[in-house]
């Protein structure tokens, strides 16, 4: 592992860069409701009297900070469709990150004489931003990476969402316990400029993605990026046989798909059903009661007895280091051998079986009304049991969604197979974050159970119906879903071997000539 690790290294710091954007994903998810819990944040924008918060109030601005991010989300991964068909994956990449630290500096001023509207307009214009990059970073490396590893390196992805969630919540608990007065949300929302800065720097040291480049007929530049990625030389056989199956799988592409457009990108034989997966999979995901966990952490660990700030905000600040960790060693070490189905089927009922339990528990032994500064034993277990559970989404729902969607698509239709992705990720990603204070509010235990039931019936139904990836490269992914044969596709491959052996030839001939001269 070591060996191929260090073979791979120029991949691994190209995903590492890419991934800096989604570091701004998980941390912008995270932030937004540590935020709102702070009594001063309701104090100042007039959800708190007299000491008293009101709920409806509190409700209204929890769900409006965090859902109008993805409302923002959601048209730029719309948007970035045609832009990175156009553009490529890394200038892109630089320019949303530039929109998403305008929306950042526009969180971190508001207060005083500039309200809450600040904070709502940044939030939908670094949601615009976050939103392109979500869909854009992820067809970005796996376009870049070898097959043998590409679970593992596309699956840093949720690692990288990971540590931007832990940061979050470590970040609002220390502001909580040393900052009083605007920094309780500038310096939250301040700090999401760092991330973003290390981005932008990162991606002048890295090559654009080789498949773009061939789609758009620029093979030589595609070739030598095969070969800086994979450390070998632009004349190796196995950098040749890359490009030719790319440019093979292209090739059959345009011809498939001359003169049809938009029309048989969608629709076309084996496309309708890639689409339809990469809407459904991240609809139950969104559905599976992590984002509802990650984004009201202070608040459901209130709900279920961590009552006070300190108390509720280290519960989450807890939540997001055992998610870090769960999610590095499945990525690590479990996605390649355990394969994207069973790994899918084991987190399902892992995380249905607890929030069952769960809401059992809540059910039977309610938290006491009156705060207490140690949390009663049962609101321990019920904690304890929410960490057991996000090691069960660490290894399934929460990395291998954008593992699979990136896998799935053909070269020339794979920005729009992920802007619909990351579009529906960010639509039911709003939905859930706007209903999800009320939900708590209205449903107590009730919410687990509901959540449950869809981890198990939706989820894991939907994980035995979808084919295993694991182990076969993005050009056969057309054969999985019935676009080409595999006979078909070998004979191209070999016509486009021998195309480029004689281009080969040819170019070596006319060097021997000049050299003569």
């Amino acid at each position: 592992m070591a060996g191929a690790m260090f073979k791979n290294s120029r991949v691994y710091w190209m995903a590492f860069v890419a991934y800096w954007g989604i570091v701004l994903f998980g941390y912008d998810t995270g932030v937004g409701g540590g935020v709102v819990s702070q009594s001063y944040f309701l104090e100042h924008f007039g959800a708190m009297k007299e000491g008293k918060i009101d709920t409806g109030k509190k409700n209204e601005i929890s769900s409006n900070v965090v859902a109008v991010l993805q409302a923002g989300a959601f048209f730029g991964a719309l948007s970035s469709a045609p832009i990175s068909s156009r553009f490529g994956r890394r200038w892109p990449l630089v320019a949303y990150t530039l929109i998403f630290s305008v929306g950042a500096i526009l969180q971190t001023i508001a207060g005083g004489s500039r309200g809450l509207g600040y904070i709502y307009g940044g939030r939908v214009v670094a949601g615009f931003g976050i939103g392109a990059i979500s869909a854009i970073a992820p067809a970005y490396v796996s376009e870049c990476s070898p097959k043998e590893v590409r679970g593992r390196i596309t699956g840093l992805f949720q690692i990288m969402v990971a540590i931007g969630v832990m940061l979050s919540y470590f970040i609002n608990f220390g502001v909580s316990l040393h900052q009083h007065g605007m920094n309780i949300w500038r310096i939250p929302f301040g700090f999401q400029l760092v991330p973003a800065g290390m981005m932008v720097m990162g991606l002048f040291t890295v090559k654009e993605s080789p498949r773009w480049l061939a789609s758009r007929g620029r093979n030589q530049e595609a070739l030598q990026n095969i070969a800086y990625l994979r450390k070998e030389s632009p004349e190796s056989e196995s950098v040749m046989y890359e490009l030719a199956e790319i440019e093979a799988a292209i090739k059959e592409e345009r011809e498939a798909r001359q003169g049809l457009g938009l029309k048989e990108a969608f629709f076309g034989k084996g496309n309708f059903i890639r689409f339809v997966i990469a809407f459904v999979i991240f609809l139950l995901q969104q559905w599976s009661g992590q984002n509802s966990v990650s984004y009201y952490a202070p608040q459901i660990f209130q709900s279920i007895g961590y009552t006070g700030n300190a108390n509720s905000l280290l519960a989450s600040g807890i939540y997001g280091i055992v998610k870090v960790v769960a999610t590095a060693l499945f990525v690590f070490f479990l996605v390649e051998s355990l394969g994207r189905k069973m790994s899918l089927i084991i987190s399902s009922f892992g995380m249905g079986i607890l929030f069952f339990i769960i809401g059992s528990i809540l059910k039977t032994h309610p938290p006491p009304t009156a705060g207490s500064v140690t949390p009663p034993v049962a609101s321990k277990a019920m904690a304890a049991m929410l960490y057991i559970y996000v090691c069960f989404y660490s290894m399934g729902w929460g990395p291998l969604p954008w593992v699979y969607v990136s896998d799935i698509f053909p070269t020339r239709t794979r920005h729009y197979g992920l802007a619909v992705a990351s579009a529906s990720q960010w639509l039911w990603n709003f939905v859930v974050s706007k209903v999800t204070p009320m939900m708590v509010t209205d449903l107590g235990y009730k919410i687990f159970l509901m959540f449950a039931t869809i981890n198990i019936a939706g989820m894991g139904v939907f994980s035995l119906l979808i084919p295993e990836t694991k182990g076969r490269s993005l050009e056969e992914m057309d054969i999985i879903f019935g676009t080409v044969s595999a006979e078909k596709r070998r004979a191209d491959i070999e016509r486009q071997e021998r195309a480029l052996e004689h281009e080969a030839q040819d170019t070596t001939s006319e060097k021997s000539i000049q050299q003569k001269v």
